[in-house]
């Protein structure tokens, strides 16, 4: 069998693309990973991506990897994929029908394109391996020896029901479903899939916060000598691709510190929190059912997060005030036409009651024209984002709110960071690659009910076509004056 260090450099194989100088350090620690001797230039250069002190005994069963940006994390895991399916033989273990899979998991389908691209382009370039190839799509390539190698985005539901030769999760740190990370349901789906065939788990990326599974195993294995299944390294993006320029580093360390000590010299950001937990979400939840009807007599308050399109949902939350508590009614999110999606939601308004609805200033001034095309009026909340969230925050702290039984509503506030500027103020706002579109619109109606106080002016309309807004007179507060 060929190992790992033979399939990097041989001519024949992956010599000319892996075996230079700028791929020495991923050779060094691969070839310890499978429990190779290594030489004492390669022994060094374990020692510093590991911090441990030894040489490695044996091989390991995982391999965490804390990387810098553009330090060849998805040319690794492209790589990876391949040499695991295509130099090793499972078919022994496997059951009649039975199928090996290497799985590639990415943070999302841009991601899972390009480290197909990779795969793909590391297996048809050679002849050796191009022979192999039964079929191929955008997603797999189907290998004679029983393998596939498939590419997938970030999904526990995504991995059950297969038998795995390899998991490799590449960008782990930016695993993201609705707004929060799924990385601690999707390891615990790969290990039972991993058992048959004993396969390997790689799980590599630039760190972030330090939460998720990439930061538990960091702190717990990172430096441990003792840990014979567990490999875990940190390195700068330099170190791991020497050719990456300087100046792009240094670039970012002048616009933002924080952010480029995290993507380039691969520290865990110590300025971003989780900004809710998800015992208090689950607290404040009703168990069904997931919208409640109008009632008779009730006032209720609405509030949209509009989009211009793409990701992001058109969002309405409709919702009202019981004693001092917020309960939320509906919540709502569309993808399309924004115009289309106003019309769909004057006809729920309609339904409630409600003459008038409320968004954030960022949405511009066509929200407003386009729902007073429909005889509804729209103002827009003196909070920013993050001041919603924060009022939010203390409605949900003191037991002030009921929350619909929505996963994506959950999911969304669960995945929300606070985030410490360099002036120091708090921001809230959802993790990259992940979305808070129905959580905004929660957090509007939240914000609004269980405001202790009010005062003339506190809400800003629009006003026709110049976008300008002016404070709402006293004599038309009433339709918002619930929290009083």
């Amino acid at each position: 069998m060929i190992d790992i260090r033979q399939a990097m450099t041989e001519a024949q194989l992956f010599g000319p693309i892996f075996g230079g100088d700028s791929f020495s350090a991923w050779r060094a620690l691969l070839s310890g990973f499978y429990g190779l001797e290594l030489d004492a230039t390669e022994l060094d250069t374990f020692k510093a991506l590991t911090a441990r002190t030894e040489a490695p005994h044996d091989a390991f069963a995982e391999l965490w990897l804390a990387i810098g940006r553009r330090g060849g994390k998805s040319h690794a895991a492209a790589f990876l994929a391949v040499y695991l399916a295509c130099f090793f033989d499972y078919r022994d273990r496997l059951a009649p029908g039975e199928i090996a899979t290497v799985m590639t998991i990415a943070a999302d389908r841009k991601q899972a394109r390009a480290v197909m691209r990779y795969t793909s382009g590391l297996v048809n370039e050679n002849p050796m391996l191009r022979r192999m190839v039964v079929r191929e799509n955008s997603e797999q390539i189907e290998l004679n020896n029983r393998c596939v190698i498939e590419i997938t985005t970030a999904s526990h539901r995504s991995v059950r029901g297969y038998t795995l030769a390899a998991c490799i999760c590449d960008e782990i740190s930016f695993w993201h479903a609705d707004g929060a990370s799924p990385d601690k349901e999707i390891i615990a789906a790969i290990r039972p899939a991993l058992a048959t065939l004993g396969g390997k788990l790689i799980a590599l990326s630039s760190p972030y916060a330090k939460r998720g599974v990439l930061w538990d195993t960091f702190r717990r294995s990172f430096a441990d000598d003792a840990e014979s299944r567990v490999l875990v390294a940190r390195a700068p993006s330099r170190m791991m691709n020497p050719t990456l320029p300087q100046r792009v580093i240094d670039d970012a360390m002048r616009d933002d510190p924080e952010a480029a000590r995290a993507e380039y010299l691969a520290e865990f950001r110590s300025d971003i929190s989780s900004f809710v937990d998800p015992e208090l979400i689950a607290d404040c939840t009703r168990p069904k059912p997931r919208e409640l009807p109008r009632v008779a007599g009730v006032q209720y308050l609405a509030f949209v997060d509009p989009s211009g399109g793409g990701a992001d949902e058109f969002t309405l939350c409709i919702g009202h005030r019981e004693g001092d508590a917020a309960v939320i009614d509906l919540v709502q999110g569309r993808k399309g036409s924004p115009a289309g999606i106003v019309a769909e939601y004057v006809d729920i308004l309609s339904r409630y009651g409600i003459k008038r609805v409320m968004g954030d200033r960022y949405a511009g001034r066509w929200p407003g024209d386009e729902f007073r095309k429909h005889g509804i009026a729209y103002d827009v909340s003196e909070l920013d984002r993050s001041a919603l969230y924060l009022e939010t925050l203390a409605a949900l702290n003191s037991g002030r709110v009921e929350l619909p039984p929505c996963e994506v509503v959950q999911r969304q506030l669960i995945g929300l960071e606070r985030r410490t500027s360099r002036s120091g103020r708090d921001q809230i706002d959802h993790a990259p690659g992940g979305h808070d579109d129905r959580a905004n619109a929660v957090a509007g109606v939240v914000a609004t009910l269980t405001k202790r106080t009010s005062s003339p002016g506190i809400l800003l309309r629009h006003r026709g076509a110049t976008g300008r807004t002016e404070p709402i007179p006293q004599k038309e507060h009433i339709a918002w004056d619930l929290p009083l």
